[in-house]
């Protein structure tokens, strides 16, 4: 029996080698490298750390926002969020501004020009895997479709575990 390159491994057939588990996580691992090396590839101008990107899409959705809550959603250390968000400041993506429920504290926003870096990252990333998408066959896409609502539900389903609050 031959065995195939890395890259030509099918990961819909798990072998008595490979679970289903560990051929999921090795798709994700490498969806995750290409679309982070296709964005800076097809859009060099693109040039933030993947942590600042992913900081923005929080504060996207969830602003303002306390460092620290910024940090317990990453699962980042908050010393961690602090320096990237002085880095995001220094570049005018975010701004620190005193938290209006408790004075004593502060938090991030983002700013028009973070706004816009979000969006047009957003825009690059999604024209990036609607050409990928559409290079699939019919079958390929709908498996995709068909299985996102599953990917959202397992995301969940391991949000709680690493919060501790699953049951049964």
């Amino acid at each position: 029996m031959s065995v195939q390159p890395r890259s030509e491994v099918p990961l819909s057939r798990p072998t008595a080698e490979a679970s289903d588990a560990r051929l999921l996580t090795e798709a994700v691992t490498r969806l995750r490298r290409a679309l982070r090396a296709s964005i800076r590839t097809d859009y060099p101008w693109e040039t933030l750390p993947m942590a600042q990107v992913e900081l923005l899409q929080v504060l996207g959705e969830y602003s303002p926002a306390r460092i620290s809550d910024l940090a317990t959603r990453q699962r980042l250390a908050p010393s961690t969020v602090s320096g990237l968000i002085g880095q995001m400041i220094t570049a005018g993506l975010v701004a620190r501004e005193v938290d209006r429920a408790d004075r004593r504290a502060s938090v991030v926003t983002l700013t028009d020009a973070g706004r816009e870096q979000l969006a047009a990252w957003t825009a690059a990333h999604e024209r990036r895997m609607d050409t990928a998408l559409a290079a699939l066959d019919d079958s390929a896409r709908a498996a995709i479709a068909g299985a996102l609502p599953a990917f959202f539900q397992l995301a969940e389903r391991l949000g709680k575990l690493e919060d501790g609050s699953a049951s049964g």
